[in-house]
């Protein structure tokens, strides 16, 4: 009997969505099986595709359980990987996480809710960016919370604008809960180009007429600080 990887191999040969070129360093591989050339998948350079064999074990599971495909989109993609597509996202499974995803999704709901998709993805990577950056606290929950408790002294306004916060809807919060799964688990941050603020179109912050804009996305302005 042929061993399963041999049978795996075998069969994504005839049929799997994966491009592989011939010559990695002078091709560009695309994972994004999107239909809308307005709202693409990330693009994946071939330094970042990891062997064909891993990926396609990664996706079966350790038991082996059959791949899930709708019209040419596989349900359970490689860790990293995302669409800014709402029905893409509606398919992966519920988000459960620890108190940092909790943190995200949290500031996800309150702050950018009623943005496509693209706006909840985008103040994700401002979040994370913080993170990374020696400006701000280290985790996100720090960053989220820097400054609560000083009434509008805060960094997210939801956090000390002395309303209580409740989740009502129940759907969104599925849907920023994804968002936040997504990015801590490593998905590209590749619509601000590194911004660390944000803002809605209705405001003039001081700070927005020194700091490079990098994005507008939905009803919010993004950008970076000089210094981040």
């Amino acid at each position: 009997m042929m061993p399963f990887r041999s049978v795996l191999v075998a069969a994504c040969a005839a049929s799997c969505l994966f491009l592989v070129p011939q010559d990695p360093a002078k091709a560009d591989v695309f994972l994004s099986t999107s239909t809308d050339p307005l709202d693409p998948g990330v693009e994946v350079t071939p330094a970042s595709v990891p062997p064909l064999i891993d990926r396609l074990e990664g996706l079966l599971g350790e038991d082996g359980v059959a791949l899930q495909a709708d019209s040419g989109t596989r349900d359970t993609m490689p860790k990293g990987y995302v669409r800014y597509d709402r029905d893409w996202l509606d398919r992966l499974p519920e988000a459960v996480g620890s108190a940092e995803w909790e943190c995200l999704a949290e500031a996800l709901y309150f702050e950018a809710r009623g943005e496509r998709l693209k706006g909840q993805f985008a103040v994700a990577e401002v979040i994370l960016n913080r993170v990374d950056s020696a400006r701000y606290p280290d985790t996100v929950c720090g960053v989220v919370n820097q400054g609560t408790g000083k009434r509008y002294q805060c960094q997210f306004t939801y956090t000390c604008d002395g309303h209580a916060e409740r989740i009502h809807e129940e759907n969104a919060w599925m849907r920023v809960g994804k968002v936040a799964r997504l990015m801590l688990d490593g998905a590209p941050r590749a619509l601000t180009e590194g911004a660390t603020h944000y803002h809605t179109k209705a405001v003039n912050p001081r700070w927005a007429h020194t700091y490079p804009r990098t994005a507008t996305i939905g009803v919010h302005h993004f950008y970076r600080s000089p210094s981040s």
